[in-house]
């Protein structure tokens, strides 16, 4: 598969309708894989029918098989056709956050390739936010499994850059739709346990899932170093949003002590001839003398946090810096998004002040 020529397309999500669409659309009905924008992150595309598209998912990405894709539709009806026990709480979910940032995890319905479902029982589910996703999907004529576009491990695309940095000769296309407006993974919501369990924190909260359907658990694998078994949700067992650099996290209830700590950090690293990043609040970044600051966002407005958050861990690699020190948020509301991505990128490298 390596050396494929890889066809680089751009679409206006205002008028998705143009351009080389069907041309994506014939690719992915063909057996072929295709990048493409959703509003967490790029995703990357193959026909969930074929088997033989499917697996070549996990040979791009370098993705271990048992860890199971998200299927993404472009119309409530196509849930019905993947599967057979589509409850009154899913239908409550799915009229409240569809299309949107949120997967649900349902029983699966026969036929489905197992190497969508990594040979479970369930299937997840979504229909992302996304006008050029919604449009390709509509094109292929078929749901389309599909995992975040990047190497395996490293983190997650916002941009259509970073797919081509991380995939080009290894897919078939790339479709630009400019960048991703949440910045991180969807929320993951099985549905097939009573109270329902988020596997996955993402853009749409514990809290806003709670006023629709009542109490809700939360999945504590933040750190999981791949004790699990079969993982029932993607993000759940093995490395995952880690850039080449080491990094640390450093947390606490005040950020002013935070700032204090990394400071130090900064002043140790450069005592041992180590070039330091640093992933730092608007609040923050610019007191810091640091090699390199990234500027992830607001802690009044940890949207923009979210949204950023991948981009900067990619941006500070790209500046070959030998170690990322993170500034931590308060764990509540997507701030639960935001620690689970920063501690497994870190490896669970967490300074607690």
């Amino acid at each position: 598969m390596k050396g494929k020529e890889t066809k680089y397309i751009k679409i206006d999500p205002a008028d998705p309708s143009k351009g080389a669409i069907s041309e994506a659309g014939t690719i992915l009905r063909n057996g072929g894989l295709v990048a493409f924008p959703t509003e967490t992150v790029y995703g990357l595309g193959a026909n969930v029918t074929n088997s033989e598209a499917v697996a070549a998912i996990f040979k791009a990405k370098g993705r271990p098989a048992d860890n199971p894709l998200i299927v993404h539709i472009s119309d409530v009806s196509q849930v019905y056709d993947l599967s057979d026990d589509v409850t009154v709480p899913a239908q409550r979910v799915m009229e409240a956050f569809w299309p949107g940032p949120l997967t649900v995890v349902l029983s699966k319905k026969p036929g489905i390739p197992d190497g969508v479902t990594a040979g479970l029982s369930t299937v997840a589910v979504r229909m992302p936010d996304h006008p050029v996703a919604l449009e390709l999907i509509k094109a292929a004529g078929v749901p389309l499994a599909a995992p975040s576009a990047n190497t395996s491990g490293k983190p997650s695309p916002t941009t259509a850059q970073h797919v081509l940095q991380d995939l080009t000769g290894k897919i078939d296309m790339v479709v630009d739709g400019g960048a991703c407006r949440v910045g991180l993974e969807s929320t993951v919501l099985d549905l097939t346990s009573e109270p329902p369990v988020i596997l996955r924190p993402g853009g749409v909260t514990r809290d806003d899932i709670e006023g629709i359907l009542g109490r809700v658990e939360m999945e504590n694998s933040a750190g999981d170093k791949g004790s699990l078994g079969t993982p029932r949700s993607p993000g759940m067992k093995y490395t995952h949003y880690s850039p080449r650099a080491d990094v640390v996290v450093v947390t606490g209830e005040d950020y002013t002590v935070i700032f204090e700590k990394v400071a130090e950090l900064i002043a140790d690293y450069r005592a041992k001839n180590q070039k330091a990043g640093v992933l730092a609040s608007t609040e923050t970044a610019r007191g810091y003398c640091s090699d390199e600051v990234f500027t992830v966002g607001s802690r009044a407005r940890l949207e923009t946090v979210a949204q950023n958050l991948f981009y900067g861990l990619r941006y500070l690699d790209e500046e070959d810096v030998d170690v990322i020190i993170a500034e931590g948020y308060p764990e509540s509301g997507i701030g639960i998004a935001i620690m689970n991505r920063l501690k497994k990128a870190a490896g669970n490298k967490v300074i607690y002040i």
